[in-house]
């Protein structure tokens, strides 16, 4: 069932607040980088306990760098539960972007270690977990365990890229994060395909060039 609701009335843990009255004990799921070109994908899972108000938290895009990683710290820190999980490039390219970040949903969710009432999940799909699960379309701009997700996903995958942009400099990885920028186009002309890019994402693009090359 998917959920779609709007926050004109409630900040964002005030609707945490209805829907643990609603269904009862609540976790939130959120997924970073199902767009790139290349890395895996990543997802999280929050769960926080009832009385926690944290200030600033709102979906990861809206946050800058800077302030995702200072929430980061302040959501492990007083979160009841939480988990980061990922789908690696070969399950990308094996299963497609969708059932490897629904894969990685799955997983953080269950290295959780808890169960909950009811699971939240951001957009319009919810991954194949032994819970109750809704999603909820713009989710991690309504609940504040949802948001809490995505920064934990968005910054550990970006600190993932960084650590990635050292082993393969030439890709520059560290300033666009695998996104199809040109910069990375350009380098990927150059260089070709590591073994950490998305096979699958980069098809129509080199079919293009060949029919251009052709033309």
């Amino acid at each position: 069932m998917e959920r779609s609701r709007s926050n004109d009335r409630y900040d964002l843990f005030e609707f945490d607040k209805l829907m643990r009255a609603q269904f009862g004990s609540i976790c939130g799921i959120d997924e970073a980088g199902r767009g790139p070109l290349a890395g895996d994908v990543y997802a999280a899972a929050v769960i926080f306990p009832p009385d926690v108000h944290i200030d600033g938290i709102n979906d990861s895009k809206k946050l800058t760098e800077k302030k995702r990683e200072q929430l980061y710290d302040e959501i492990i820190k007083k979160a009841q539960a939480w988990c980061v999980a990922t789908a690696s490039v070969e399950e990308i390219d094996k299963l497609n972007i969708l059932g490897a970040a629904m894969l990685a949903m799955k997983r953080a969710y269950l290295g959780l270690g808890v169960s909950v009432d009811m699971v939240f999940v951001d957009g319009n799909k919810t991954p194949d977990i032994p819970a109750k699960c809704e999603s909820v379309v713009k989710g991690d701009a309504l609940s504040a365990s949802i948001a809490a997700a995505s920064i934990l996903a968005k910054v550990s995958r970006d600190r993932y890229m960084k650590e990635l942009a050292l082993k393969y400099p030439q890709y520059k990885f560290e300033k666009h994060k695998g996104y199809g920028t040109a910069l990375h186009y350009q380098m990927l002309d150059e260089f070709g395909a590591s073994n950490v890019h998305r096979k699958s994402f980069l098809v129509k693009y080199y079919k293009g060039k060949n029919d251009g090359q052709r033309n």
